[in-house]
């Protein structure tokens, strides 16, 4: 069968290779000529995944079997505008993909249905000073529709929100931004799977991030378990609440929220698999083939007996996703991917990176060096894994210094 994937990046990387040694022919969408997928897809198309229509010609061009996405948010409403043209399965309509992909329409089913969520406002680029009264500094400021913290900014005053505007804006292509209340607390993440509008949550994580100034919110870790497990009841109250609210019926749940002294409140809502490799640390702990279950779906392939319900004794251990990140610098060596698999605790490892680039200073989330998905049988055996991983995991510049951040180090 064929398989339409949007995406060749290295958070489309598994369900590449997984459709191919399944014996189907990935057709493959990505602006980039040459995208990490690129090797394993039998057909591909140097396409914008947000162009809507040029997608529509690719999948009747190849009569394409299925059209899916992973990892990301954007293309998620592109699958969905596809799968309608072209007669294909999908998990979401098309309003529901553009509720959960656009914020301005997010924020507003949250606020229809009486969902937590933080004050908020939206801006035009027109926008001044006195159009900032409602709402309470510091603020966060954010595209409605892109992706990995890009053109997202914690700012402290009216003029610097006046002054990012244009940077914001350069990352969308919409004709307004987001501007939200800071909300000083922990995030967590939760993914879910849902199945004739029954939600049926698999994991809760601890999502770690950098704030380097004005840049927020870049995640560097996943922890598992959250120190907030003991909170699950009330956060499967509100994931079924925000099904009902998007009306979701079938397929992946990602919610990332936020908890601090005024309670849970929801940050973002999104139809798909997270891209902090839950491909691999979901069917770790729970025995739940996530990604098989996508893949399966997009083709219209009736599922087995894989339900989510089934639960491996693994999730007694703790896990961690660390998405590292490295200093700016030319990259002269990279650690075997062969050495880092072999040190004790790690499950999957990968580069986002290669030899001969250049890294520039953090910005946003588009500049993580590589991933690492380590277990342990106790939270001390996890950090012990950790560190092993981080003291074997080198990038190395011209000068030979070691240019991997590791934002933090445990005690043995």
């Amino acid at each position: 069968m064929r398989l339409q994937i949007l995406g060749g990046g290295n958070n489309q990387l598994g369900a590449i290779r997984r459709a191919a040694e399944q014996g189907h022919e990935v057709v493959l969408v990505d602006y980039f000529k040459n995208p990490p997928g690129r090797v394993y897809a039998a057909f591909n198309e140097v396409v914008s995944t947000f162009d809507v229509q040029k997608n529509i010609d690719i999948a009747k061009k190849y009569r394409v079997d299925g059209v899916m996405t992973m990892g990301t948010d954007q293309p998620v409403y592109t699958v969905a505008r596809v799968a309608e043209a072209a007669k294909l399965p999908a998990f979401l309509d098309v309003p529901t993909a553009r509720a959960v992909t656009n914020k301005e329409i997010m924020k507003q089913v949250m606020t229809d249905n009486h969902i937590s969520t933080v004050p908020y406002c939206f801006l035009t680029s027109a926008a001044g000073v006195e159009d900032l009264d409602t709402i309470a500094f510091p603020v966060v400021i954010k595209p409605l529709d892109s992706q990995g913290q890009r053109g997202v900014f914690k700012l402290s005053t009216a003029a610097e929100v006046i002054n990012s505007l244009p940077e914001t804006f350069s990352f969308s292509r919409a004709d307004k931004v987001l501007l939200e209340s800071y909300y000083h607390s922990d995030e967590i993440t939760v993914s879910a799977w849902v199945d004739m509008g029954v939600p049926d949550i698999l994991t809760i994580t601890d999502r770690e991030s950098f704030s380097f100034d004005r840049n927020i919110g870049i995640c560097y870790a996943h922890e598992y378990p959250s120190r907030h497990q003991n909170r699950e009841p009330e956060i499967r109250a509100l994931v079924e609440r925000i099904t009902r609210a998007f009306q979701i019926k079938a397929g992946p749940l990602y919610i990332q929220l936020l908890v601090g002294a005024q309670g849970i409140v929801v940050n973002e809502v999104a139809g798909r698999i997270g891209g902090a490799h839950e491909d691999i640390f979901i069917p770790y702990l729970t025995g739940f083939d996530i990604l098989d279950r996508v893949i399966n779906f997009s083709l219209g392939i009736a599922a087995g007996n894989n339900q989510p319900r089934t639960r491996s004794e693994r999730l007694s251990e703790h896990l961690s996703v660390q998405l590292f990140f490295a200093k700016p610098g030319k990259i002269t060596s990279l650690t075997s991917l062969e050495s880092l698999r072999k040190v004790p605790g790690v499950i999957a490892a990968g580069y986002n990176v290669a030899v001969g680039e250049t890294l520039e200073t953090i910005a946003n989330a588009t500049a993580r060096a590589g991933y690492l998905v380590i277990a342990g049988s106790s939270q001390r055996a996890l950090h012990q894994a950790i560190n092993q991983a981080f003291k074997a995991l080198k990038i190395s510049d011209e000068q030979g210094q070691n240019l991997v951040i590791q934002p933090k180090a445990y005690l043995d």
